[in-house]
């Protein structure tokens, strides 16, 4: 509610994420640093900082930070490219740390020594500042500045959530995402169990890292195919098949879940069928909140990114509690401290082996069925440019209306790009003024030759990107051709076949679109009128 009501020259996500930094920072630190002196405060400390880092500081970042997806351009390819590479340092960044380095290097040197995790905690803590502070320097909404200087009517909360909980594509995705990430928090929170007392010895540091550096090197290399393989079937159809690998890869390791070699190749299938689900979830989620724009008239990215939110941020909370709760009512033993200040892990009885297992590999094989089941219903993507081109109609309707000209997020961001060209230009010619006045050059001389330099890269990078233009359409001609050699080889009622096949396919989207054009323009209309009927009433 108060990102949607946030208007700044820099966004309404924007500034969340520069106060987020140090709040991160304070909050992480407060996290592990627990007076253990009195159990009345060590609770109280417990709940607060707990609540402090995760509904407070980690919220407002994680909103603010999940927005930007959404909000930097609605071209769903640079959507696609954006939500793979936001995953990346989220998966892959962390897969470094967590899976190499920690089970290998801090784990054995740590054990459950309290300073040492609080020092270690800290510097993590400490990195958050200047990291947080580069995304907010270095990202822009586009799709907010749409609407900058307009004068817009307030929005009910309550109609925006009545908008979002009242469309079909928003609760699908809602339920995806918690269904997914109760699988996926069960499987982390039972990771270093699995490690230490089913599969491996206690932090022996080098079970863990095998299995997560063996099982993860998909998410390395998937980055390259993930979003071409997206782009060819579809961001759910991908998303879809992948969870039938997922669950397979979790019934392998659920056969044999003592056997290393056994449970590495489960984990490696597991995260083939979970890549695109990692990687294209944001761009998808894009799709839903501009398909609730068309259908509404409203954009309600801050109102649906804090049901995103609550989910992620409440899961963690309720999935940690559950996994506890199953631990110890299994019969859980926790390590000790020896007398020379070793960590000495107990032998477990069989009820806990078998609720680790099940938390790390069985509950993702449950929740991958159910997400394989659901996500055929998210159709989202089958008119989703259709819409993107009524936004674009009805906007720009709206600023003639009022005597404006109506710009689209890309042909604004072409346009900012020139001018930052230019002024960037001239920043270096005062520059270079400068240096020529300290050394007594001749400032002419030197600015035509700057200049010529300049063109001279500027004209070359223009060339670079024609020839890769040009490269780029004599490959798909060729692909055209083969495609069309290939067909043109068939006999004529395979031909026949395949030519009422894609009438058939036209003729369903066609309807599909009719009735759901049908259903939008009467949603849209009445919500307008509801919104009007309010302004009357006031």
């Amino acid at each position: 509610y108060i990102i949607d009501h946030t208007k700044t020259k820099q966004g309404k996500a924007r500034p969340w994420l520069l106060l987020s930094a140090p709040l991160l920072t304070i909050s992480g630190i407060l996290l592990f640093t627990v007076p253990m002196e009195n159990e009345k405060v060590m609770v109280w400390w417990v709940m607060i900082s707990y609540n402090l880092f995760y509904s407070f500081s980690y919220t407002i970042y994680n909103m603010s930070h999940n927005l930007m997806v959404p909000l930097s351009t609605r071209n769903t390819k640079e959507r696609g490219g954006l939500s793979v590479f936001n995953q990346i340092a989220t998966i892959m960044i962390t897969g470094i740390l967590v899976a190499m380095i920690f089970p290998m290097v801090i784990m054995p040197m740590i054990g459950v020594d309290r300073s040492k995790w609080i020092s270690l905690m800290s510097i993590l803590s400490l990195l958050a500042l200047p990291l947080t502070l580069l995304e907010y320097y270095f990202t822009k909404e586009r799709v907010t500045e749409e609407t900058i200087g307009e004068e817009k009517k307030e929005i009910p909360f309550s109609t925006q959530l009545k908008i979002v909980f009242t469309d079909k594509y928003t609760l699908i995705i809602f339920v995806y995402f918690l269904i997914f990430t109760f699988g996926t928090t069960f499987k982390n929170l039972g990771l270093v169990y699995y490690c230490n007392y089913v599969l491996g010895s206690y932090n022996d540091g080098i079970t863990q890292t095998l299995v997560s550096v063996i099982g993860g090197i998909p998410m390395g290399i998937g980055i390259f195919a993930v979003w071409p393989i997206a782009k060819k079937i579809g961001k759910r159809n991908a998303t879809m098949y992948g969870f039938v690998l997922y669950a397979l890869g979790g019934v392998i390791c659920s056969i044999a879940p003592r056997n290393m070699v056994v449970v590495l190749i489960g984990q490696f299938i597991k995260n083939i069928g979970g890549l695109p689900c990692s990687y294209v979830f944001m761009a998808l989620f894009a799709d839903v909140l501009d398909h609730v724009e068309w259908k509404s008239g409203i954009r309600c990215d801050g109102t649906a990114m804090s049901i995103y939110n609550i989910i992620a941020v409440a899961l963690v909370g309720i999935c940690t509690g559950l996994f506890n709760m199953m631990l110890a009512h299994s019969g859980y033993i926790a390590p000790s401290i020896d007398s020379l200040g070793k960590t000495i892990a107990a032998a477990q009885p069989q009820s806990v082996l078998n609720a680790i297992t099940f938390s790390f590999v069985g509950m993702e094989v449950i929740t991958a069925i159910l997400l394989v089941f659901l996500l055929r219903f998210l159709n989202v993507e089958k008119t989703i440019e259709l819409k993107q081109e009524e936004i674009f109609i009805i906007r720009k309707e709206e600023a003639e209306k009022e005597g404006k000209i109506y710009k689209d997020p890309e042909t604004v961001a072409r346009e900012e790009s020139e001018k930052e060209e230019i002024r960037t230009r001239e920043i270096k010619l005062e520059e270079l003024k400068d240096k020529c006045d300290k050394n007594g050059w001749n400032y002419e001389e030197k600015k035509a030759e700057f200049i010529k330099s300049e063109d001279g890269k500027k004209k070359a990078e223009r060339e670079k990107q024609l020839n890769n233009e040009k490269k780029a359409k004599a490959k798909e001609s060729v692909k055209k051709a083969k495609a069309r050699a290939k067909y043109d080889l068939l006999p004529a009622e395979k031909k026949k076949a395949i030519k009422e096949k894609e009438i058939k396919k036209q003729k369903d989207l066609e309807t599909f679109w009719a009735k759901e054009k049908k259903e939008g323009d009467a949603y849209r209309n009445l919500v307008k009128a509801k919104l009007e009927m309010k302004d009357i009433k006031k």
